[in-house]
Formats: structure tokens, C-alpha cells, sequence
């Protein structure tokens, strides 16, 4: 009898196993697919791969004679793109079953129904079956890319991203439908590679979650890239032509016929439930969880993707280990999912963690706004990626940080500082008061502080 069986060996499953084996408890993962979920092996890794070969060619097809570079018959090979983005996937896959192994933990392949609340039912891929005990269960069986109904999947001229990262023909023109944080990734990489890209959006700005300038600045990155970018549009007719798409839509300059090779639908996730009895669920289907992540069958405990937003790695990570400590750390109290970074990897890169000024003023609270461009930074000049801005957001009272927001190159790795401030309370006399390092991307971070109490030094 196991002490935890964990159904899903993704971000929440993964590390919530490997987090009770640490505390000396026998674990088994239950794996329909291959360890490392979604985010690994179809999500966060090889995307991540594909962005930097496309800025790495988007570099040496723009800005070559920048760098005093120059070369003849500059050629890719599409499948060798898609090749390194699917080894880096596999590598890391097989550094996650290494680590089960390293920890003990039980790797069972196969799909998992849920009999009960102490037992959990696998169906191998020859169809055969086995029923395995466990004291609790762990569901972190994620999502899945979300379809659009009137234009259902076909892995050919309707994809999701899953089928993006790994068409064996780049497409000649793409339309994609969502500017989240998938959907301009991906517009960012066809694009870099010559694919004419069309993003449409219904909401005013692309990455629409995010604050309201920084869509406003990538758009217009974009638009100087050559992305066309249809915001505050809707789409009110689609036609599956079999090699082709067609889609009508009416936005702010009139209606238009959007037709391309290629439509990505990226409208958000749906969850992927295990077999067998249900927990309950809320009216999208997500599993319902208490505060110690406990669903509605007693021992049966959700987290991650499944159990609803934001639908994150990392945010699935902190909430795994949360659950298992509090089932096997004595008086231990979960906690939830506050702060939280959110981070996009399209150049410019954009990253956010806190409140957005809309949030702000929707909640009626006094705030002081500190920004700070890219283009007064001495090592962005450096680097000839001068674009973008970081902007926070202060309460006007007391000066502690309630949101910070960065466009611009290395903005997901810039954030990290902001988070921790968030977490810590900080406020704007204590960061600028911090020796931050010269020449740095971080110094944008300082002289925007220092700008809130309107004495930025450089700009």
C-alpha cells in the first residue's frame, strides 16, 4: 500500500511526488503520457527552444549589419528547428524519471481511473489492468488546449499548439486566434521565420491579462516586426476550407475575410480529467478543492492545472508542494497561491507579478506609478534591444510595491526581484535604496523606483 499515489506526472505531479518521498513516504506516479506533463514535454520547454532559434534568426536577418556582421545565403532548416526544440523535451523527460528513481518513486505508465478514495485502477497500453492502494491520491492530470466549436481541431489547417511546435512544413501564412501568452509566442516565431501571421483578439489589447500599456507596446513591437494584429475584434464566421482557413470578423476599422494555411486556436485550456468517480466539479469543469486542496472524496486531494487558474508550472509546483506537506507534515497549513509571476517569452519578452493599474483603480486604491524605458539603459544600448519599459506600481500612502510590469529583453528573468519585494512588502524608499549592479537590465528597475518619487536619474 502506498502512502500517496500521485495520477499525472506533470509540474504538480512530479514535484508533489518527489516532495512526499523527500519526507519518507512510498509514492507511485501514474502516467498516461510521458513524465514532465505538458509544460515539458508540449508546453513551457520546447516552446522556450523554438523562441530562442527564432530570435536567434530574427538577430542575423535584422540586425546583422548592427553587429558589423554580414554573410551570404543565410538558410534554416525547419526541421532541424523542430528537431532541437522536441531533444531539449526528451532530455529533460528523462531527467524526470531519473529523479523517481533517485527518490524511490514507483513510475507506473498507463491510464488511471479512480475507484475510490483509497484506490486507483491503471490501464497499460496492451489494455491490461492493476489495481493499486494508496492511504491518499493526488489528481494532477492537468489540461488540454481548449477547442473552438464551430472549427474543431484537425491537426492540418486547424491546430492547437501542441501540433504547432511540430508541423513538418512551416506554413506559408498563419491566423491566430488569441493573444495570450501562447498565442503571441507562437505569432512571434512564425513570424520570425517569414510566416505571414494575423492575430486576432477580441479584447483592446494583445496579452489582454496583462497591464494596458504594455499590450499597447507590444503591439507595436509587433507591428514593426510585421505581425498584423486585429485587437478588439471578433470573429463571427468560420469556414475549414481542408488546406486553408477562412474567417470573418468585424473589428473597429470595418469587416474582412481573414483567410491563411494555418489557424492556431489559442483560446485558453479545459481540464483533463482521470476515469473512473468524479469529484466535484465547478461550472467549467475544473475540480473543486478546499484549503488543504482536498476535493469532495475523502483522501482525494486536487492541485495544478486541474483544480482551475492560473494555469501555470510553477504555480502548479507551489501548490503540490503545499498539498503534500500538509497531508504529511505535522501542523503544516497549506497555503494557497498569492503572488504570483506571470511571464511571456515573445521578444520583447513581458513579465508581471502584482496588481495591474486597471486592478487599481477598479478597487479604488491610491497608487503612484514609476516607469522607466529600456532606451535609457546603458546595457540595453549595448546589446541593441533598447525596446520596452518597466513600470510599477506604489500605494501612495505608505509606498509599499503593489505591481510591477516589464516589456522588454529579459523581462522573465528581471521579474524574480519584483516578486520577491511583493512577498516581502517592500516599499519604494527600501528597493531604491538597494545598490543595484552597473551595466544591468536591473537598473531599469531602480531608476523606475526612484521615478515614483519623481527623481529618476538617467531619463
Amino acid at each position: 500500500m502506498y502512502d500517496l499515489i500521485v495520477i499525472g506526472g506533470g509540474p504538480a505531479g512530479y514535484v508533489g511526488a518527489i516532495r512526499a518521498a523527500q519526507l519518507g513516504k512510498n509514492v507511485a506516479v501514474i502516467e498516461a503520457d510521458r513524465a514532465g506533463g505538458t509544460c515539458l514535454n508540449w508546453g513551457c520547454i520546447p516552446t522556450k527552444a523554438l523562441l530562442k532559434n527564432a530570435e536567434l534568426y530574427q538577430t542575423l536577418t535584422k540586425k546583422a549589419d548592427t553587429f558589423g556582421i554580414s554573410f551570404d545565403n543565410l538558410t534554416y532548416d525547419w526541421s532541424k528547428v523542430v528537431g532541437r526544440s522536441r531533444q531539449v523535451s526528451d532530455r529533460l523527460a528523462g531527467g524526470i524519471e531519473f529523479l523517481f528513481k533517485k527518490n524511490k518513486i514507483d513510475y507506473i505508465r498507463g491510464f488511471g481511473e479512480l475507484v475510490d478514495g483509497n484506490h486507483v485502477e491503471v490501464t497499460a497500453a496492451d489494455g491490461t489492468k492493476q489495481l493499486h492502494e494508496a492511504a491518499n491520491v493526488l489528481i494532477a492530470t492537468g489540461c488540454k488546449s481548449r477547442e473552438l466549436p464551430p472549427l474543431p481541431f484537425n491537426g492540418n489547417s486547424v491546430i492547437s499548439s501542441k501540433e504547432a511546435m511540430v508541423l513538418e512544413k512551416q506554413p506559408e501564412s498563419m491566423v491566430i486566434i488569441g493573444a495570450g501568452a501562447i498565442g503571441v509566442e507562437f505569432a512571434y516565431v512564425y513570424n520570425a521565420y517569414g510566416t505571414k501571421v494575423t492575430i486576432i483578439e477580441m479584447q483592446p489589447n494583445l496579452l489582454p491579462v496583462e497591464d494596458e500599456e504594455v499590450g499597447q507596446e507590444l503591439q507595436k513591437s509587433f507591428t514593426k516586426q510585421g505581425v498584423r494584429s486585429l485587437t478588439d475584434t471578433k470573429c463571427v464566421n468560420f469556414q475549414d476550407n481542408g488546406n486553408s482557413v477562412s474567417i470573418d470578423v468585424e473589428g473597429p476599422k470595418g469587416n474582412e475575410t481573414v483567410t491563411a494555411d494555418v489557424c492556431l486556436v489559442a483560446i485558453g485550456v479545459t481540464p483533463v480529467l482521470p476515469g473512473g468517480i468524479q469529484p466535484d466539479l465547478d461550472e467549467r469543469g475544473f475540480i473543486n478543492i478546499d484549503a488543504r486542496y482536498q476535493t469532495s472524496i475523502p483522501n482525494v486531494y486536487a492541485c495544478g492545472d486541474i483544480s482551475g487558474p492560473p494555469w501555470l508550472a510553477h504555480t502548479a509546483s507551489f501548490e503540490a508542494v503545499q498539498c503534500v506537506e500538509g497531508l504529511f507534515v505535522d501542523g503544516h497549513t497549506p497555503r494557497q497561491v498569492g503572488n504570483f509571476p506571470g511571464c511571456t517569452y515573445c521578444h520583447p519578452q513581458v513579465a508581471s507579478v502584482g496588481k495591474t493599474e486597471r486592478a487599481l483603480k477598479e478597487e479604488g486604491i491610491d497608487y503612484k506609478v514609476g516607469k522607466f524605458p529600456y532606451a535609457a539603459i546603458g546595457k540595453a544600448q549595448a546589446a541593441a534591444d533598447a525596446e520596452g519599459f518597466v513600470k510599477l506600481l506604489f500605494g501612495k500612502e505608505h509606498g509599499e510595491l503593489l505591481g510591477a510590469h516589464i516589456i522588454g529583453d529579459n523581462a522573465t528573468e528581471l521579474i524574480a526581484e519584483m516578486g520577491l519585494a511583493l512577498e516581502m512588502e517592500l516599499t519604494s524608499e527600501e528597493i531604491h535604496s538597494t545598490i543595484h549592479a552597473h551595466p544591468t537590465l536591473a537598473e531599469a528597475i531602480h531608476e523606475a523606483t526612484l521615478d515614483a518619487d519623481g527623481h529618476a536619474i538617467h531619463f
